[in-house]
């Protein structure tokens, strides 16, 4: 639960600023987005407030004299902390605190102290100082920003015994992270060509947060990943392996959730968690088909997506949830265009509905690299004959007397396994084995 330094909880009013005509129904759901993080973090949230202008103000973001209604405000509405929806620059957050004489924080700020609150492993914990590192770097004045380090959101988290006044320092722990996170990266690099050497593809789950992923995960592989209807629950990755309706297996990541306006400076920080994106061979995208702005939620992920350079992976679109739809509104829903998911799948990842139409879509959609294949296993080869059923594609069988000769079609990954037994090898080796001496 977030504190302040008397330790109560902090109660928050938002704020919003309209200055792209991005549509009030948009901007309202960013606003209910905004305060979900708020109480993510653990915030009681007193109020919600949007101005609209032409432009920020260099100075204060929002107008002299809104900021005037919230100094006025602030006793009235009992607020200790304000939030911004928008990024603010260093010299307006500290103009706002000296103006309103409160606590100012920005969106990112607050994800930022999520991701603290929530990271457990040392690898979540590396990539979440470094990004509260870079964004508390250009902050520091002289040090005296630091005193309103004194609890609360923004004062948490792996980095918050590190947050030195000089700049010199952080900088150097700044360089410290970017050795051990090197590292984490090179790990994960060990561990993804380990699975490369057992040749199963690599599904990618992606989505915006609270979108299901976890919950799907688990559905599907009865495992116990951490779900629950709250954002940021996942920040560090798991991998399962899930046998598909074809009887193919493939290895499925859950990968952190996406946001609108995720801090870049986050993005550059968990570059070693969302590698795992870059390297699927196929992304499962889980859309909360319920949320009415979908389709804002669909192009935040594909823009983190084409950031990654991953958006022209093969793609399956689950529709999530549409078990709370009426029977129109989930056609509705199946009738859009979805592009440039290759399959779009209506599922309740918590009902478990649906999935097993998934893993067929998920089957079809997965680059093919299917390669006709011959070849005759002797009858010790049990286990590779059980690997040509389990993950082939079998369209004959003859048991003979030298062994079992299959023809069918394997993944061109799995050919090393295979070039020993194949029928032209076999041949070729019978021949020399009876081509007369000298000729």
């Amino acid at each position: 639960m977030v504190g302040n330094v008397n330790g109560a909880r902090e109660r928050a009013y938002l704020v919003a600023l309209d200055y792209e005509n991005q549509g009030v129904a948009a901007l309202e759901e960013q606003m209910l987005e905004l305060g979900e993080l708020a109480r993510t973090a653990g915030v009681s949230v007193v109020g919600t407030d949007i101005q609209r202008r032409p432009r920020p103000d260099p100075a204060l973001f929002i107008g002299s004299g809104k900021a005037d209604a919230l100094h006025s405000l602030k006793h009235e509405a009992g607020f200790d902390l304000l939030v911004f929806n928008e990024e603010l620059s260093p010299r307006q957050q500290r103009n706002l605190e000296r103006k309103l004489e409160v606590k100012v924080i920005d969106r990112t700020e607050l994800i930022l102290d999520i991701f603290a609150q929530r990271a457990r492993s040392k690898e979540g914990r590396l990539q979440v100082e470094s990004a509260q590192l870079h964004y508390l770097l250009p902050r520091l004045v002289g040090g005296g920003d630091l005193s309103r380090l004194g609890g609360g959101i923004g004062t948490r988290g792996p980095g918050e015994q590190k947050l030195e006044s000089d700049r010199r320092r952080i900088r150097h722990r700044i360089r410290e992270l970017d050795k051990e996170i090197k590292e984490v990266r090179a790990q994960r690099a060990r561990r993804r060509e380990g699975r490369r050497r057992v040749p199963y593809p690599v599904v990618a789950i992606v989505g915006y947060t609270n979108s299901g992923k976890s919950t799907l995960l688990n559905a599907l592989t009865q495992a116990t990943v951490p779900a629950q209807d709250a954002l940021f629950v996942t920040l560090d990755p798991t991998t399962r392996l899930v046998r598909l309706p074809n009887r193919h297996e493939v290895l499925m990541t859950d990968t952190v959730g996406f946001i609108q306006k995720l801090p870049t400076g986050l993005v550059a920080a968990f570059k070693a968690t969302l590698e795992e994106v870059q390297e699927a061979d196929l992304l499962l995208h889980v859309l909360d088909a319920t949320r009415f702005n979908g389709r804002d939620q669909m192009e935040a992920v594909h823009e983190i997506l084409s950031d990654l350079e991953a958006l022209d992976k093969p793609m399956v679109l689950a529709l999530n949830k549409v078990d709370r739809l009426s029977p129109d509104a989930r056609r509705g829903v199946l009738a859009q265009d979805w592009s440039p998911a290759r399959a779009v799948m209506p599922i309740s990842a918590l009902k478990k509905e649906g999935l097993r139409e998934l893993g067929q879509a998920i089957g079809e959609v997965l680059p093919g690299d299917f390669v006709p294949i011959e070849v005759v296993l002797p009858y010790s080869q049990n286990a590779r004959q059980a690997e040509f059923h389990a993950r082939g594609k079998v369209e004959a069988v003859d048991y003979r007397a030298d062994g079992v000769a299959m023809r069918g079609r394997l993944p061109r990954r799995l050919l090393p396994r295979f070039e020993p037994f194949l029928v032209s090898a076999r041949d070729d080796a019978h021949e020399s084995a009876t081509r007369p001496a000298g000729s």
